[in-house]
């Protein structure tokens, strides 16, 4: 089965690398702004570029039809930017999140803002990670960080100058993490592969 994957476009940033990672993995990417498109697909992929407050005016008004969409089984996999948008909301800009994981997203209070590089994550045990034993390299490019309420859905971990941060959650069949995989080479594009794998089931 070769999965459809939207990859929902916010009007900010070139999508280019992203897609032909998930066509790497085996998956037809689709570009849309269409929320219609969006969540009949056999996934779902939030990007991470832009700005937060940018971002959520591209969600639809009413919230509730993708927090259902999400709860009810949709694999999602939300980028950087997009893993924040599972949260209710961010110091970065106004506006409400997706509202799916209970918290905040806000700045990095470390002496270097953005977070700009490489840096090992931590990972637990799930699909998401599979394949991954010697260890996961990830790039990352964020000045703000996810506080989820319940710590019990972080399922990856970072350290960063002192500040340890959530690198990746889940939610059910929705995956966040806070580092680019498009740009984490192999291990990133076999965690994409894994999500993909999750998405066919």
């Amino acid at each position: 089965m070769t999965p459809l994957v939207a990859l929902l476009d916010y009007g900010a940033g070139n999508l280019h690398s992203l897609a032909k990672a998930l066509e790497l993995g085996g998956a037809t990417a689709r570009v849309t702004s269409d929320w219609d498109v969006a969540l009949a697909a056999d996934a779902l992929v939030l990007p991470g570029v832009g700005a937060f407050s940018a971002a959520v005016e591209a969600l639809p008004a009413e919230r509730v039809r993708v927090r259902e969409a999400l709860a009810g089984g949709l694999p999602c996999l939300g980028i950087c930017l997009g893993m924040q948008l599972f949260f209710d909301g961010s110091d970065e800009g106004e506006g409400e999140g997706i509202g799916l994981i209970p918290g905040s997203v806000r700045r990095l209070d470390t002496p270097v803002v953005p977070h700009m590089g490489w840096n090992d994550v931590g990972a637990a045990a799930d699909p998401l990670f599979a394949g991954l034993d010697e260890g996961l390299p990830a790039y990352y490019a964020h000045s703000y960080r996810c506080d989820p309420e319940d710590e019990g859905a972080v399922i990856g971990w970072t350290d960063y100058s002192g500040e340890r941060i959530a690198a990746a959650v889940r939610m059910g069949r929705t995956w966040g993490v806070q580092f680019h995989p498009e740009k984490s080479s192999r291990p990133g594009l076999r965690l994409i592969a894994n999500f993909l794998e999750e998405a066919r089931r």
